[in-house]
């Protein structure tokens, strides 16, 4: 590895890059793959397999130091174990397919989707966090009426769960100290490790029979056996997650709502669309963060807990592919350590500085503005990168068709 101006640039993108993407619940790989292939000059599979590790080093980070914080408005963890449960196993088993249409699908088909996709989630982003931000306001015009004429004095960042904005309330000091003793927990107290076990289960199962897949002929007998395993592995854990939340055994609390009463259709729409975050993740070489935090959001989750319940899903996905990269030899080791301390620090320093702010302004919308933001950078850089392949490809008269799975071989 050699040290340059061309490191020192893409140490400047990458670290902002996972800033902003763990923050914002996404990850950074819109960002990290245009700087590996536009700055540091690798290839696009080098690029990916090391972007790659970077959102896992950053999302791991992220998860660890979530692991201890608390709902900004509730006493629960940060993190949402029971939404997790439900949308990370179909999130795996849609990048499994996502991966496979990939190869099949043209360059120019994806890029199209990639362009659409993310303008139009970055849209709808921007409308939620403006939504929020109006919200925020009138609250905070509302707490600072009531602090003046009840008395009981001050407005205080802990929110109204009822309430889509869920952070500022006008509430009595007493109470106020309850609430802020009882989020004072251990760790050990913090994690919901029945449901964090069941996610290991899972990935331990699908990461088991991807690499057992590399060891296969494509399209041999064994090879759909392996594949198709991963259906009723992930099917079955988030069927059985579905069904204790159709029979009230467990809530999405994080919404505040206490929502016992799932029908069967609503809950058939969410793993839906766990499965469609992974197919367009993997056919766009992505983490699933970029849909799954919207979706969360219009789900009516706080932006704290989309955003670290996000990126615990996205750090399961991003870690299985780290393991079949490397088991392919894609990428290289020096470059990947570097990168990947690169974004575990900016994770850890962009975490901390953002609840800064968000204490300071009392504003959680922020984290909304910065995926949004986050979102933008990739869709220009990403569309940017794939239109001009697309020309180069025209310009060489090269075949832009549909491939071909079973005939598909890894350029070395």
């Amino acid at each position: 590895m050699k040290y340059g101006w061309k490191i020192i640039v893409g140490t400047i993108v990458g670290f902002l890059g996972s800033a902003f993407g763990n923050v914002g619940g996404v990850g950074g790989g819109g960002i990290f793959v245009p700087m590996l292939t536009l700055i540091i000059g690798f290839d696009a599979k080098s690029a990916i397999a090391i972007s790659k590790c970077m959102i896992t080093g950053g999302a791991t980070a992220t998860v660890f130091y979530n692991l201890r914080q608390r709902h900004p408005t509730l006493d629960l963890p940060v993190i949402d174990y029971d939404l997790a449960l439900l949308f990370q196993p179909m999130l795996m088993l849609g990048i499994s397919i996502g991966v496979s249409f990939n190869v099949i699908f043209p360059d120019w088909m994806l890029t199209t989707l990639l362009i659409i996709s993310f303008t139009g989630i970055s849209v709808k982003s921007f409308f939620k966090g403006v939504d929020t931000w109006k919200q925020e306001t009138l609250m905070m015009k509302e707490a600072s009426k009531n602090s003046l004429t009840d008395g009981r004095g001050g407005s205080t960042y802990i929110g109204n769960p009822e309430d889509d904005a869920h952070y500022i309330k006008t509430i009595d000091p007493v109470k106020d100290n309850t609430n802020q003793s009882r989020k004072k927990v251990s760790v050990i107290d913090n994690v919901h490790w029945k449901e964090l076990g069941l996610l290991f289960a899972v990935w331990i199962m699908i990461l088991a029979l991807e690499i057992g897949k590399n060891y296969t002929t494509t399209c041999s007998g064994v090879y759909w056996v392996i594949n198709l395993l991963q259906v009723p592995i992930a099917v079955g854990m988030s069927s059985y997650q579905a069904m204790r939340l159709y029979k009230g055994q467990r809530i999405i609390a994080s919404k505040g709502d206490q929502q016992t009463h799932w029908r069967v259709l609503q809950l058939i729409v969410f793993c839906a669309c766990g499965i469609l975050a992974g197919t367009i993740a993997g056919l766009l070489g992505l983490g699933g963060g970029f849909i799954l935090a919207p979706l969360f959001l219009g789900l009516g989750i706080p932006p704290q807990v989309a955003s670290a319940t996000s990126i615990l899903a996205m750090a399961f996905s991003a870690s299985i592919a780290v393991v079949e990269y490397y088991l392919l030899k894609r990428f290289p080791i020096s470059y990947a350590l570097y990168f990947v301390a690169v974004a575990t620090a900016a994770a850890l320093v962009g975490q901390h500085l953002v609840r800064k702010v968000i204490a300071m302004l009392g504003r959680a919308s922020v984290i909304i503005f910065i995926l949004t933001l986050t979102l933008c950078v990739s869709a220009v850089l990403l569309g940017g990168v794939g239109v001009a392949n697309m020309i180069k490809r025209i310009e060489n008269k090269e075949y832009m068709g549909f491939g071909n799975l079973c005939t598909y071989k890894v350029k070395e």
